[in-house]
């Protein structure tokens, strides 16, 4: 089975599985701040990723 790698970050439901999780979470509300800031980073450095990977896949590609 293979994976696309074409696949956007934005669509993968890792936003929805965090919140569910984070709503069945047992942690201090200052714990649960500082989690929450994390995974929005680290969501928001994937988002940055993805884009370096398509700037470079668009400058590697021979234009026509």
């Amino acid at each position: 089975m293979s994976t696309s790698s074409s696949t956007s970050v934005s669509d993968r439901p890792c936003q929805d599985l965090w919140k569910s999780q984070l709503n069945k979470a047992y942690y201090q509300d200052d714990q649960q701040a500082k989690l929450m800031h994390l995974r929005a980073e680290v969501e928001s450095l994937l988002l940055q990723l993805q884009s370096l990977k398509e700037q470079r896949l668009s400058a590697d590609s021979p234009e026509q």
